[in-house]
């Protein structure tokens, strides 16, 4: 990746950890039950933990058994750490990894607001798991193996640190067919999980290269628009006010439109608005599990691994 891309990702990420977007958001919490949350999985967890970022619900479909160790690549505030947390209970261990300092930061207040004592965050590249090998039941991740510009090495991360038998349960956006080139080239694209996708095919592939077993790669069906619900909600701070006259507004405020930077969701509004994504894009579900020495008779996906 190049360090233009990379400080960019993680810029535009940074600044949603920094907002106040939140699951209070009717918008936000509107793009999580557009990609499969229930309005009660959504209330059982820290509202900061849901910025509507998600494409899927990959707890949804990973069959989480208490005593597991689950990892998510990519956590974010938390959402599906702190989901994943409360499957596999007080004698399992729900892990989150991403590369931001802020969404550290801002999932570690949430896992201590919420009480949460069987999670873990750590800061690191996901082509860089800080794990050992084979100390992993499952790998999960929400919108995020799309933007790792060397897919493979991701791959055979996960295939390292899971344990023999251990499975993967991924939402992501995939690809039904080459972009259009204005959307391939674009920066807001790649930042916000398009351009940045890989043709449903390849995906398969990479995960068979890496030694997975029992592939599968299903379109969600789910509408990309949902992501302009989150337009003018951005999480800008609110206006300074004069604190010995509550109705005054001072001027020069935080959020004076000449000097705010677009965010993350307002380049998603632009691009869904001049782009039908949905044409050449899916969110989509992975499943894969990493074979047992000799044994390729394990099943995983949307009716086993139950």
């Amino acid at each position: 990746m190049s360090e233009e891309l990379l400080d960019s990702v993680k810029s535009k990420y940074g600044a949603v950890a920094e907002s106040t977007l939140s699951n209070n958001n009717a918008g936000v919490q509107a793009v999580a039950e557009a990609f499969g949350y229930t309005a009660e999985e959504l209330t059982s967890i820290p509202a900061e933990a849901n910025m509507g970022l998600s494409c899927g619900n990959p707890t949804a479909t990973a069959h989480l058994r208490p005593g597991e160790v689950v990892v998510d690549l990519g956590s974010g505030g938390g959402l599906d750490v702190f989901l994943a947390a409360r499957m596999v209970g007080p004698t399992g261990r729900a892990i989150g990894i991403d590369m931001t300092t802020a969404m550290i930061e801002r999932a570690r207040a949430n896992a201590q607001s919420g009480g949460y004592t069987n999670v873990d965050f750590y800061q690191s590249t996901i082509d860089k798991i800080p794990l050992p090998n084979a100390s992993v039941d499952c790998v999960i991740s929400n919108c995020v193996l799309n933007l790792a510009p060397d897919k493979p090495a991701v791959f055979r991360e996960i295939a390292r640190v899971l344990k023999p038998g251990g499975r993967v349960a991924v939402s992501d956006i995939a690809l039904k067919h080459d972009l259009p080139e204005a959307v391939a080239q674009s920066m807001a694209a790649y930042v916000g999980c398009i351009a940045g996708a890989i043709k449903m095919d390849d995906y398969k592939n990479g995960l068979l290269s890496a030694g997975f077993e029992h592939v599968e790669i299903v379109d969600s069906g789910a509408d990309l628009n949902a992501y302009a619900k989150v337009e003018n909600q951005a999480g800008c701070c609110s206006p300074a006010m004069d604190t010995t006259n509550p109705l005054q507004v001072v001027e020069g405020a935080c959020c004076t439109p000449a000097l705010v930077e677009p965010s993350l969701h307002d380049d998603l509004t632009t691009l869904l608005s001049q782009h039908d994504v949905n044409a050449a894009a899916a969110s989509v579900k992975v499943y894969a599990i990493k074979p047992h020495v000799g044994d390729s008779k394990a099943c995983c996906g949307p009716n086993c691994c139950a």
